[in-house]
């Protein structure tokens, strides 16, 4: 009956149990799913993470390559993050061009980047105006359950975090580089940029990390990015309807907390993997 009355009307469906304060997965309104990390867990790549917010599934793998600094930035490297969202993460996804959701997450993680300043692109500089390094960061969605902003950023983080860039010299004589893998030095990683993001239902209630359900059902969406120093990084809402100063006040609040969560689950795994070396 109930599998039923979902289908037939989702909506009120959900308005039942908000109303209760608790939501259809059993969860309270302000509660997020169990999110887990793995670092490491693509051998082929120079920096890599896996992360899962309750189903929602992303990888993150990062490729080093060298490339010629632009002429408005001679010392400094490029990251250049890309999400793919494949039909294999959910049936609402098809083959071919990347649509605007992923076209929208890459364009807002870059601006993440960017923002909050996680690694200075001087670090990525080898030779002033002549090369540097260019770190393709891929984002690949295993499986969508919503809340993909929060797992990239999550995935993208402790992927460059355990990237480390090798040793790089001129040859004096060819002018052409030369690689040493044998020694490599950590990726320095400056900020520690983390999203939380919410969802309103019926411009009134406030729930936060939506399963793609409930971001469908939501009249509006928000995801506030936030460091380590309880600095504002980025407030990302993508149409919808207004918030009030209160209800943003109590997203920013909540999002400081659980930057603090996933940086020390960041940094637990990190050290796990470092004593495993």
């Amino acid at each position: 009956m109930a599998a039923g009355f979902k289908t037939a009307e989702p909506l009120e469906y959900h308005r039942s149990f908000l109303k209760e304060n608790c939501r259809p997965d059993g969860r309270e309104l302000v509660e997020f799913r169990p999110t887990t990390l793995n670092i490491g867990s693509i051998s082929t790549a120079d920096g890599s993470a896996l992360v899962k917010i309750g189903n929602t599934t992303v990888i993150c793998g990062i490729k080093m390559e060298f490339a010629n600094p632009s002429v408005e930035a001679p010392n400094k490297g490029y990251i250049v993050p890309n999400v793919d969202l494949p039909p294999l993460c959910s049936s609402g996804f098809r083959h071919g061009a990347p649509g605007e959701q992923a076209q929208a997450a890459s364009q807002f993680i870059a601006d993440i980047i960017e923002s909050s300043e996680v690694v200075n692109t001087e670090d990525l500089c080898i030779v002033r105006g002549k090369l540097c390094w260019v770190l393709y960061c891929d984002l690949m969605c295993l499986d969508y359950d919503g809340n993909l902003l929060d797992a990239c950023i999550i995935a993208l983080l402790a992927a460059l975090k355990h990237a480390q860039l090798p040793e790089v010299t001129v040859n004096a004589e060819t002018s052409l580089p030369e690689v040493d893998l044998k020694t490599r030095k950590p990726l320095q990683v400056h900020r520690h940029p983390v999203a939380s993001s919410f969802c309103v239902f019926d411009n009134s209630v406030l729930i936060v990390d939506p399963t793609a359900e409930e971001e469908r059902l939501s009249t509006a969406q928000l995801t506030v990015v936030t460091d380590e120093d309880e600095r504002l990084c980025s407030v990302h809402k993508p149409g919808g309807t207004s918030l009030s100063g209160e209800r943003l006040q109590e997203c920013i609040s909540r999002a400081q907390a659980r930057h603090r969560e996933i940086h020390k689950l960041i940094d637990k795994v990190a050290q796990s993997v470092k004593s495993k070396k």
